[in-house]
């Protein structure tokens, strides 16, 4: 009995062991190319304020209670509704984004294509949890056309799938990320040519856009070691717009300053969703989202991290609906695109509210 009782721990310990070295977490860093960072230390990045991921009053107990009693509308009682686009043909003369759900979108701009935090598949490396919701159609790399530059905000399963990656890379010219995040890509078999990581405030040229990486308020990780990657959000300029790309951030002091450093922006995409109150200073409540907006001295707002995987308990209709209450009655255009529905955001355009009817 005693040596069947060994045989199964061993052969339990070989497929964990084996499971958490596999691709899908990606590769350590290399602490010699983040050093110099000025929010790197003791081989972790930090915020510009204090920022714990769980609030002093939560516990793994408590969420796991949460996660047990959430809103029964946490998912779509029906079909989310798809626009399906001939994206390898696609040609427009004015800038255009298509919109993925949650935080992936491909950006048409002045005869480039961009690619920013591509999932189609899972949010998560376990097969059974972050399953997207039910979709009238559902985008996967093989729709999509060669892409210029591949933009990953951070490393979280949300905004980075390794199945996702390995389908693009034969289609993807030029990788940008944030610093550290390149040691994922290396292992995935990208050439270091074609990956420019960059720190907060680093400047770089690509296909005849300037993009600086800014501050954001989040943590990175896809293991058990967090923050050894950095989060980012981008200034994206090209010879005619001016763009935000936001990635993933709580509410703080450098939304205001980079309005003053950098705006005004043509466009601001700002995560708006998968919030709640036991980690409310790694992503933004819907009314934190407008104020944001605001404080960059943006056009048009373009809210994202909504719409396709439920990674927190709120409804999923609660954010957009939230982000429209609070401004109501405000100047500021919200676009509200359906997935895969051509969005062009230097036109007028009148928001659908195309999830009421979901």
């Amino acid at each position: 009995m005693l040596i069947y009782s060994g045989l199964a721990v061993a052969l339990i310990a070989f497929f964990v062991l084996t499971f958490f070295n596999s691709l899908v977490f990606g590769a350590e860093p290399n602490v010699d190319d983040l050093k110099d960072a000025e929010n790197f230390k003791d081989g972790v990045f930090y915020n510009q304020s204090e920022t714990e991921t769980m609030s002093p009053d939560g516990s793994f107990f408590k969420i796991l209670k949460e996660w047990m009693n959430k809103s029964k509308d946490n998912i779509p009682k029906s079909i989310i509704p798809v626009v399906k686009t001939d994206l390898k043909n696609f040609k427009s003369d004015e800038p255009t984004i298509i919109w993925f759900g949650h935080s992936s979108y491909l950006l048409f701009i002045e005869g480039k294509k961009i690619l920013v935090d591509p999932v189609f598949y899972r949010a998560s490396p376990i097969p059974i949890f972050g399953k997207s919701f039910p979709m009238s159609y559902n985008y996967k790399p093989e729709d999509l056309p060669e892409i210029d530059i591949l933009l990953i905000s951070h490393d979280h399963y949300d905004h980075l799938d390794y199945k996702t990656i390995k389908e693009l890379l034969p289609k993807v010219k030029h990788i940008l990320t944030s610093a550290g995040v390149d040691a994922h890509f290396k292992l995935w078999g990208t050439k270091a040519a074609q990956i420019t990581s960059l720190k907060w405030n680093d400047k770089v040229e690509l296909e005849g856009f300037q993009f600086t990486a800014l501050t954001a308020r989040h943590f990175s990780g896809r293991k058990f070691k967090r923050a050894n990657t950095l989060w980012s959000s981008f200034d994206l300029k090209t010879p005619n717009y001016h763009l935000y790309l936001g990635g993933d951030s709580g509410f703080d002091i450098h939304f205001e300053k980079i309005g003053k450093e950098f705006g005004p922006f043509d466009l601001a995409i700002l995560e708006c969703g998968q919030y709640g109150k036991y980690w409310p200073k790694i992503h933004m409540l819907p009314e934190e989202v407008f104020k944001a907006a605001i404080q960059l001295n943006t056009k048009v707002l373009f809210p994202i991290h909504w719409g396709k995987f439920a990674l927190s308990t709120h409804p999923w209709k609660e954010p957009i609906e939230r982000l429209f209450e609070k401004a109501d009655g405000e100047d500021l255009p919200i676009l509200t695109p359906k997935i895969g529905e051509p969005l062009y955001f230097t036109k007028n355009t009148t928001p659908e509210k195309w999830w009421r009817k979901v």
